[in-house]
């Protein structure tokens, strides 16, 4: 079983996602969900442009278009990796965050403190809040 996302526009190579279904390639080459050049195969076990094993460990494998495609995702096929024409990534979760273009994830301008407490970004003065 393989995962597809349905991109029903493109444009300048840009599309959202708008479905993601776990299906055949053949059940989506039949046209059973539409058109067969709206759908683009998504891989569960990618993340971060890392592929990853049943243990949820980094496996060597090849990561298939960086992330798995969710819902409002990005499809952006200017970008080939391996052969594979496009990468997913989610939304920009603030104004400020940028888009790492190795891991196709986003980051704050601010790295989050490592000293195991909880923080939460505060957009307006551009740093990481503890959450009590």
């Amino acid at each position: 079983m393989s995962y597809f996302a349905k991109v029903p526009t493109l444009t300048d190579g840009k599309g959202i996602v708008d479905d993601v279904i776990a299906a055949g390639q053949d059940v989506i080459d039949s046209g059973l969900f539409g058109d067969p050049n709206l759908w683009w195969q998504t891989s569960y076990n990618t993340f971060g442009n890392v592929h990853y094993g049943p243990d949820g460990e980094p496996d060597g494998g090849v990561p298939l278009r960086a992330n798995y495609a969710g819902l409002g995702y990005t499809l952006d096929t200017t970008v080939v990796q391996d052969g594979v024409i496009g990468v997913f990534y989610a939304p920009q979760p603030y104004p400020s965050w940028i888009l790492n273009t190795q891991t196709y994830l986003w980051e704050a301008p601010v790295a989050m403190p490592n000293d195991g407490k909880r923080y939460d970004w505060d957009e307006a003065n551009q740093s990481w809040v503890e959450i009590n």
